[in-house]
């Protein structure tokens, strides 16, 4: 393998010598056009953190057909130039939207080989279902899974290719793929009983030895879902991208293709640029790598123009492509920031029947109850309610039941919850009218002392951050802002002792003025929706009975002035 440093020197410096030099039409040549066949030309297009949206949204935004549409234009641009193109994925195809995650993301796999992808990163949520739908994904792909730090226990192996050499346009490229080594704390622990997950700072050095022994490649190249933090400040998260490019001598990797963070990752120095659609983007460099990613669920294609000449690479030109993305013009109505994107009426076409399938399972039963669920926003935010206690014990239950902790209770904004569940049937779609947000389950440990702060800040909330609390018994002095706990989970309170409790991603992170939490040393996001979760407590519990949930008369008590009420908001 030959050790190359990336600079953006040279291509620079040819151009100054031959400065003055123009073709027929006096049109001013680039370095690489300069150069001509000293030089060589390749395009990465990208994209990540797919997350189910095969399809457009009820706006008309993004969608693989429109994606393809784009795509192609830029490969046949690039062709006509003289180079050529490779589509790579940062990973996360499964988990986000019902119509794909009752499909097994099938019609995701379906649609990037429509596009034709030419290698992916295991995401997280490829570990979301067992092994065995992640191995019929795997067989369906017309292109590799790439994952180095993921090992098989069983077989003492890698459990997916751990790089893939490629040549575009007579370049030899390494791909390698890396997985955040925090997968096993945000699924399913029995999903990932039989693998084990590296770091990929250690990783990196035996795969790039790997490549040496091997291959005869002129540069390598990560595609990873790992995340980008802006300097390498990635707090409770794994380390991502930032700090596997400066783990390594410079020039041992060249670019790095990401996900997991699901940010646009345009820079000014070491911060994020102030980045809207259709604005220059100008991707992150460290340690003599360029690091790219392309936000999240196809809203953007990322182009990444690159010149290979002497022996350096460099970065010609990088975008972000916006697709059908939307905004509200002077009267309030949503129109296309850019020109709209015709659809790809082959892939439009695979991919319709799919969607109107997911549309059908959206209506399918999947329990019943025999009396109202209360979600209206005139009492939910005001009191405790069953369908507040219903929402708590699904999450708390799905924490204790996929997480190899024990969730003593839960707390959920009302703000959250957006309408009633009646009597009758109760399918999916009824689901999503209740959480039509899309927020991640969590769930964080904390000493009693420091849960008896956080109880005494939410509890007192109004409005959207009034809390719906199950397993709790206490009392609220809306005066004082305080609370006297008498059990969690049914344990008596102690200050000393840890409690686990589940709730949502939005309020983790201070929505409704809750405490920020997700900072927190125990906190995990499981990245699994609320919708998604509160469907499985239904097929679980096939039939419910509304007075079971009913708050428990005494247990949660508000007093203001000295007399009792239903809340702090009274």
């Amino acid at each position: 393998m030959k050790n190359i440093l990336c600079k953006c020197l040279v291509a620079s410096a040819v151009l100054a010598a031959l400065s003055g030099c123009s073709n027929d039409d006096d049109k001013n040549l680039t370095a690489c056009e300069a150069a001509g066949d000293a030089c060589t030309s390749f395009t990465v297009i990208h994209t990540n953190d797919n997350h189910g949206r095969f399809w457009e949204n009820s706006n008309g935004e993004y969608g693989m057909a429109a994606r393809k549409t784009v795509i192609d234009q830029i490969r046949h641009e690039v062709e006509r130039a003289g180079g050529e193109t490779i589509l790579l994925s940062g990973g996360d195809i499964n988990t986000g939207v019902p119509e794909s995650d009752m499909q097994q993301a099938i019609p995701d796999f379906m649609g990037m080989n429509l596009l034709g992808y030419d290698a992916m990163a295991v995401g997280n949520h490829e570990f979301d279902n067992p092994l065995s739908t992640l191995d019929m994904q795997s067989t369906l792909a017309n292109f590799p899974m790439l994952a180095a730090n993921i090992y098989d226990k069983n077989a003492d192996a890698r459990y997916f290719e751990p790089y893939r050499v490629f040549d575009i346009n007579g370049v030899k490229i390494a791909i390698i793929g890396f997985t955040t080594v925090d997968t096993p704390k945000i699924v399913n622990p029995e999903n990932v009983d039989r693998l084990t997950f590296t770091d990929p700072q250690d990783e990196l050095p035996i795969v790039l030895a790997e490549i040496e022994a091997n291959e005869d490649v002129d540069m390598v190249f990560a595609v990873t879902h790992m995340g980008h933090y802006a300097d390498g400040n990635h707090g409770t998260e794994a380390a991502g991208d930032v700090m596997l490019a400066r783990s390594v001598e410079q020039g041992q990797l060249h670019a790095i293709i990401g996900g997991h963070s699901q940010n646009p990752v345009c820079m000014e120095g070491d911060e994020y640029a102030d980045f809207a659609p259709g604005d220059d983007c100008k991707p992150d460099q460290q340690n003599g790598t360029y690091i790219m990613q392309a936000h999240e669920w196809g809203k953007y294609v990322g182009r990444a123009d690159f010149e290979y000449m002497d022996g350096e690479l460099t970065l010609a030109e990088y975008s972000l492509i916006p697709i059908n993305l939307k905004q509200e013009d002077e009267s309030g109505e949503l129109v296309f920031i850019t020109e709209e994107i015709e659809k790809d009426q082959t892939v439009y076409d695979t991919l319709l029947p799919y969607q109107q399938r997911g549309q059908e399972l959206l209506d399918v039963v999947i329990s019943y109850t025999d009396g109202k669920f209360e979600g209206d926003r005139e009492v939910v935010r005001v009191e405790q309610t069953n369908l507040g206690n219903l929402l708590t014990t699904a999450y708390s239950e799905f924490v204790s039941n996929n997480f190899n902790v024990n969730a003593d209770f839960g707390v959920m904004n009302s703000g959250g919850v957006r309408a009633s569940i009646v009597e009758g049937d109760i399918s999916y779609r009824d689901v999503l009218t209740v959480q039509p947000f899309g927020n991640f389950v969590s769930y964080v440990t904390m000493t009693g002392a420091e849960v008896e702060d956080y109880l005494a800040a939410v509890a007192v909330k109004t409005g959207g951050g009034f809390p719906q609390l199950n397993d709790v018994a206490m009392e609220v002095y809306c005066d004082t802002e305080t609370v006297e706990i008498a059990s969690l989970g049914g344990r008596p309170f102690d200050l000393q002792d840890d409690y686990t409790f589940s709730l949502i991603h939005f309020s983790a992170a201070g929505g409704d003025d809750y405490p920020v939490v997700n900072q927190h040393a125990n906190y995990i996001d499981t990245q699994l929706t609320d919708a998604a979760v509160f469907r499985e407590y239904f097929v679980a519990n096939p039939v419910l009975s509304a007075a079971d949930y009913a708050p428990v008369e005494g247990q949660l008590n508000f007093y203001r002035n000295g007399a009792l009420v239903k809340s702090c908001a009274q």
